[in-house]
Order: C-alpha cells, then sequence, then structure tokens
C-alpha cells in the first residue's frame, strides 16, 4: 500500500510535511518533481558540516537527492523504529537500536564497548562526546583502520620507515587518522612498480650498452647541432653561396652582441652552427669550433671517437660520424626509453639503497603492513558508523524540512540557507545568503525580481560577502557605500558595507511615489546646476571687478581715447528692443489664456473633477505600479539560491505579506513618549500661506462651477437667475 502523504502550500508551491518516522523511511516513494530542492552545497548554509560531510557519500561538496534519500534508509535500518528520527535529541538511546539485524547489533555491541571503556556502563544511551573519545583512542593506535601507514607504523623496521617516508615524499601524502602523513596502498603501489621499471631498464641497459653508456651519452649531447653542421656543409657543395650565407651570421648581428655582455651559456651563441661552414670540411672536435660547444666535443672525442674508431684526431668527417652513430644506436635506444616520473629522477642506486637487494621482499612488507592497519576497519567503520546515527538522530528531519519542503523557512524558524539578520537603513533584513562570489551570483540572482543589497562583512581579519533582500521600506537611501551591521547566526555582530546593488520594486506604494521622487529629484539637480552656474559667473564678475580697482591708479591705456564711442556702442547694445518686449508679452498672454482655458475646462468637469484627478495621478504612476506589481508577482527565491549552489525544483514565490515579514521597519515601541525635537524646521507660516491660497482656489473653482450660487447674494453668483415676467 502506498504511504500517504500530507502537503502545505506556500510560495506558491505545494510543499510535503515531514512529521513522522514513516515519511521518513518512504521518503523514496515520493516524486521528486514534488521536492523544493534537489541538491545543495555542503558549505555557505547554518548547518553542521560533519553531518553533512557524512551525507555526501561521494565528497563531492554537494549533497543530491538520492544521497539524502540513502541516509534516511541507511538510518532507518538500524534502528527499531524510524520515529527515532523525528524525536531528535543529541543522545542515542541503546534500545532504539535493532539488535535483530546485523549492522544494529554491530552497533549496539560497539555502543556498550565505548561506554564500557568511557566508565559509563550502565548508561542507556550515548552521545557524541562518548564517541569522540573512543574515536581519538583509535586514532592513536598503531593500526587505525584507515588504510593508511606512516613511518611510525613500521615500528622497529627503520628501513622500512625510511621508504614509507620517501614515498611520502615523491608520491604525496595522505593524511592519517592520527593526525599524521602517510601513504597508501595505491602510492605505495605506484612507487614501487616505478622503481621495479627503473630496475628493469637499468638491466636491459647492461646488455645492449656493453659499456658504451658514456659514448652514447656523450653523442646524444652534441647529434642535433653535427647534423645540422654537415647539412649546412652539404648544402655548401651544392651551391657555394650558401657557404657565406649559412656558416656566420651576418656583421650587424655581431655587432649587436659587441653591446652585451657574453657568455658562452647563452642561447644566442649556441644557435650558431659548430664551426664555419664550407664543402666537405670535417668537424673540428677542439680548436675552431664554436666555444659554446667546445666542452660538449671535446667529450665526444674523449669518449666516442678515440675509443670506437680507434683515433684521436682533431677532426670528424661525416663518414665517420655515420660509423659512430651506428656503433652506438643500440645504446642510444635504451637510454631515450629510460622511464620517466619522480622515482626515476632519484637514480638507481639511491632506488636501490631504498628498496634493498630484493624488491619482492620489500613489497610484501609493506604491503603486509598496510593489510595490518586494514584489519582494524571493522573497529573503527562501527565507530564511525555509531556517530553517524546519533548526528542523523539529531539533524536529518532539520535537514529534510530545509531541502525536501522549505517549512523552516516559511514558518520563520530560520532556514538554513539564512546567513543572519542585517541591520541597515532604519530596517532589518532576514532574507540573507552567503556568497562567494558577488559579481557571479548577481548574473542568476537578478532574476528573482528583488531588491539584493550585496554588502563586504568585516569581523577583524575575518570577511565573508552576503546579498540581502530588502522586501520592505523604500530604497532611496540605498546606496553602494553605506554602511550596516550585520549578526550571523551565531549572534557575532560584523561590520557591512554595500557594494553591488540589484534594483526592483520594493512594494506597489514606493512604486506610486516613484515618479514624483524621480521629477523632484530632476529638479532639483537642475536648480542645482543652474545655482552653479551663477555662481561661476559671479565669481567671475568679481574677479573682473576686483582687477580694475585694483588697477584704478594705473594711468590708463592709450586706446582710452576711444572709450566715449565704445561705452556709447555699449550702451546701444544694453537698451532693451520694444518689439521683444512686445514679442515677449504676447507669448506669455497665450500662455496664461491657455492655462485659463485648461482651468476652466476642468472646472467645468463639475463633480467629476475627482475622478479626473485619480485619471492624472494614475497617468503619471500608473505605470511604474503595474511594473513594480508584475515583478513583484515575479518575484522569488529559486533564483537567489540557485546562484549559491541549490538547486530549488520551483518557483518558491515571495510575495508582499511574506516579504514584510523579512524585512522590517523602524517602529516605536507601544506606549512610547516621545519628545519633540527642539532643532526641527519650522514650517508654520509656510503650512497657513499654502492653505489659504488652497483654500482661494477651491472656493475659486467652487465659484466658477456655479456650485455656491444657492448660498450668494444675486450679485456674486456666477450665473443670476433670470426673472420671468408674465
Amino acid at each position: 500500500m502506498a504511504h500517504a502523504w500530507q502537503f502545505f502550500r506556500a510560495g506558491g508551491v505545494d510543499q510535503v510535511v515531514i512529521a513522522s518516522g514513516a515519511d521518513i523511511a518512504h521518503l523514496r516513494e515520493l516524486d521528486q518533481k514534488l521536492w523544493v530542492a534537489l541538491a545543495c552545497p555542503t558549505r555557505g548554509i547554518d548547518f553542521d558540516p560533519r553531518t553533512l560531510d557524512l551525507i555526501d557519500t561521494d565528497h563531492d561538496g554537494r549533497i543530491r537527492a538520492p544521497e539524502l534519500i540513502a541516509a534516511c534508509e541507511w538510518a532507518c535500518a538500524r534502528l527499531k523504529d524510524p520515529q527515532s528520527l523525528v524525536q531528535g535529541g543529541a543522545r542515542l538511546a541503546l534500545d532504539a537500536l535493532d539488535d535483530a539485524c546485523p549492522e544494529g547489533a554491530a552497533l549496539l555491541e560497539e555502543a556498550r564497548r565505548t561506554l564500557q571503556r568511557h566508565g559509563d556502563a550502565d548508561a542507556t544511551d550515548i552521545g557524541l562526546e562518548q564517541i569522540g573519545e573512543r574515536q581519538k583512542h583509535l586514532a592513536g593506535e598503531r593500526f587505525n583502520g584507515d588504510g593508511v601507514v606512516t613511518p611510525a607504523t613500521a615500528g622497529d623496521d627503520k628501513a622500512l620507515a625510511t621508504l614509507i617516508e620517501r614515498i611520502v615524499h615523491v608520491q604525496g601524502a595522505v593524511a592519517d587518522a592520527g593526525g599524521g602523513q602517510g601513504t597508501d596502498r595505491a602510492r605505495a603501489t605506484a612507487f614501487l612498480d616505478a622503481a621495479q621499471a627503473l630496475f628493469d631498464w637499468h638491466t636491459r641497459g647492461e646488455q645492449d650498452c656493453g659499456g658504451l653508456r658514456a659514448a652514447a651519452q656523450a653523442v646524444d649531447a652534441v647529434h642535433d647541432k653535427v647534423e645540422d653542421f654537415f647539412a649546412r656543409c652539404r648544402l655548401a657543395s651544392y651551391d657555394a653561396r650558401a657557404a657565406e650565407a649559412l656558416g656566420a651570421p651576418p656583421p650587424e648581428e655581431l655587432r649587436g652582441y659587441a653591446t652585451q655582455t657574453l657568455s658562452l651559456a647563452a642561447d644566442p651563441l649556441r644557435q650558431l652552427p659548430l664551426a664555419p661552414v664550407a664543402p666537405g670540411r670535417p668537424l673540428p672536435l677542439g680548436e675552431g669550433a664554436n666555444p659554446a660547444w667546445q666542452a660538449a666535443l671535446a667529450a665526444l672525442r674523449t669518449q666516442a671517437v678515440a675509443p670506437l674508431l680507434g683515433d684521436d684526431q682533431a677532426g670528424l668527417d661525416e663518414g665517420r660520424w655515420q660509423q659512430l652513430k651506428a656503433r652506438v644506436a643500440p645504446c642510444r635506444a635504451w637510454l631515450a626509453q629510460r622511464p620517466a616520473g619522480p622515482v626515476a629522477a632519484l637514480g638507481v642506486d639511491a632506488v636501490r639503497a631504498l628498496v634493498g637487494a630484493d624488491l619482492g621482499e620489500t613489497r610484501a612488507r609493506l604491503t603486509s603492513l598496510i593489510e595490518q592497519d586494514l584489519a582494524a576497519a571493522p573497529v573503527h567503520g562501527h565507530v564511525n558508523d555509531l556517530e553517524k546515527l546519533v548526528r542523523l538522530q539529531r539533524d536529518l528531519l532539520p535537514l529534510l524540512r530545509n531541502f525536501v519542503s522549505f517549512a523552516a523557512f516559511y514558518r520563520r524558524e530560520g532556514a538554513v540557507f539564512q546567513a543572519g539578520r542585517l541591520f541597515l537603513d532604519g530596517r532589518s533584513c532576514d532574507l540573507t545568503v552567503q556568497v562567494a562570489d558577488a559579481a557571479k551570483h548577481a548574473v542568476v540572482a537578478g532574476l528573482a525580481k528583488a531588491y539584493l543589497a550585496y554588502c563586504e562583512c568585516v569581523r577583524g581579519k575575518e570577511k565573508m560577502t552576503i546579498a540581502a533582500a530588502f522586501t520592505a521600506g523604500d530604497v532611496d537611501f540605498l546606496f553602494v557605500g553605506r554602511n550596516g551591521l550585520f549578526y550571523d547566526r551565531e549572534g557575532r555582530d560584523w561590520d557591512a558595507r554595500i557594494i553591488k546593488v540589484i534594483e526592483n520594486p520594493i512594494s506597489i506604494g514606493q512604486a506610486f511615489l516613484s515618479p514624483y521622487k524621480k521629477f523632484l529629484r530632476m529638479i532639483e539637480e537642475q536648480v542645482a546646476k543652474r545655482a552653479a552656474a551663477s555662481d561661476a559667473t559671479a565669481q567671475g564678475k568679481l574677479g573682473g571687478w576686483a582687477g580694475r580697482i585694483a588697477s584704478a591708479d594705473k594711468s590708463p591705456p592709450a586706446s582710452a581715447a576711444a572709450a566715449p564711442d565704445a561705452g556709447a556702442a555699449a550702451a546701444s547694445r544694453g537698451r532693451v528692443d520694444v518689439g521683444t518686449v512686445a514679442a515677449l508679452g504676447v507669448a506669455l498672454g497665450s500662455i496664461s489664456a491657455v492655462i485659463v482655458g485648461v482651468f476652466a475646462k476642468f472646472v467645468d468637469l463639475g463633480w467629476w473633477i475627482p475622478l479626473a484627478i485619480l485619471g492624472i495621478v494614475l497617468s503619471i504612476s500608473g505605470p511604474s505600479m503595474l511594473i513594480a506589481w508584475l515583478k513583484l508577482r515575479q518575484r522569488s527565491l529559486g533564483p537567489i539560491l540557485d546562484a549559491g549552489g541549490w538547486a530549488i525544483n520551483g518557483r518558491m514565490r515571495l510575495n508582499v505579506r511574506l516579504g514584510a515579514s523579512l524585512s522590517q521597519t523602524a517602529h516605536l515601541p507601544p506606549g512610547t513618549y516621545r519628545r519633540p525635537d527642539p532643532f526641527a524646521e519650522r514650517h508654520g507660516a509656510r503650512w497657513a500661506v499654502a492653505a489659504v491660497v488652497l483654500a482661494a482656489a477651491v472656493a475659486g473653482g467652487a465659484w466658477w462651477a456655479g456650485w455656491l450660487d444657492g448660498a450668494l447674494p444675486l450679485s456674486l453668483q456666477r450665473a443670476p437667475a433670470v426673472a420671468v415676467t408674465g
């Protein structure tokens, strides 16, 4: 019979209720399309990382749905009643273990052994503290079951300890459960296999070379350059002009060397030919050769030419060079097959000293040591399984309520992805998540349609970055650089500073006022610009006047004679043209007529005036409110978490009501007495004048519409009644 599930709806998604052990035991039967999340990271969330690591069986830093299902089934298989996972608690009752199955019986036996060693043989439950002490004791033993052996594991076998130390240095270290550094079976086998390959190669060389190794190495050292020299000489035989072109660098290149500090090991000199090129010329092995290669050519002469060709001539022609290559060809082929890698780099003698004369016997001793360590694994495995079961009893249900469903978040119990609480700009934000890279996170999180502020949090030398969702209040004073205070889930306080903002509407009310605020800001900016320009002009004039005053005692220049004419011209330019004044008057009159006409038509609307005002307001604020409404309908939690490594299965909407609970603005406590601000700006007279003007405008409009005719004398009525005579 299929398990009967219960669901609740939140965030626009049906979410399963995990309330019983049967729900946990049958989790595999729940369609994963109904899960809220399908994967989550093991770091960056408020959850015990050790528990997450035990569930993360592939150790990739993420927990996926199959791993969570496996953890539920693993725990249920070792308990008599899965309801223990719902009851929770950090101590596991011994009678909760199912001793009817081998796994449960083994855990029960290990739990009793652990309690006995701890001095609590009569205890009926066990906790993480006792298990941790048992793990430390076992880890300190010579064989601790992790399959890692250290030099100390070798005991009195000094040669084996030295070999293990060298393997750790060459192949890399593996952490031992006891805290040291050692090696495991894979690394030890790789080292010994490489040593065997090196020995096999060396043995073949004794057969192939027969004492020619030094000669082959000398030939290898100069092979490419000698081949290059004879190729150039053959080209010179083909065309005499090639001897000059290929034999030496051009003079301008040599002049370039004259200003440099030369070294025989320098690459430019080693790139030159071994000797001057000429048709059929033998290669000089001493004087006359390129100084950068003379040492290598001398070694070729003493170690290869003289012993193998039977003479000690100072030159080597191409025919004898080919004979020399043929003699050492097998040995050169053997040298080319030398094994590569860090073990071969140690050299045959060094590796032989490490592994001894009998590599097979050394391999057997090291393998036996590793197997002895692995033999202790069952005992250690039972202790580790006991720890895992206690942790799952304590943490599995909270994890399910933050993974399969988001019950903890929607019930405002604090979800694992919530990093803490941010206080900034007179409000608190509870929807905060830790992010590794703000720029990368913002690419996906921007699709959440939420107003996000990325903050850099600093506490001493510690730093972290969070993304905070502002879902209530206004955004007028949220900008990059603002500072706040962040409290993490442990209650620690951090200095927070906004470093990036993703702007989106917070509420429809904010969107209603947004056009007017933008209009006022535009006016303020224009006024500020005009004021700055006027101030600059005034400063310029003051500077000019100050200069003229300072030079008033000096004699006027010769051109001052023309001053009267210039003054007359300036006076004529300063006169106001009558036509211009008339044009301005006509323009102002037209504008006034239009305004009066519009006002008259507006007043003629009568009782429709409120609707007209409402229409004007909606025409201004309506588009902004519509856009805000559409975005608020799309505001969701999913992209914010997806950007942090989660795999959210639904949209998880953040509606206005939920948003109001996630960001709270400042309110005075009930019963508070607030004293008046002695420094508050006084606007009494200004508001009185504004009220009088508004009242006069309303009265004038009412008179124009004829609404006051019934209350006014005939002489003041807008449209006096006409007497009817018989």
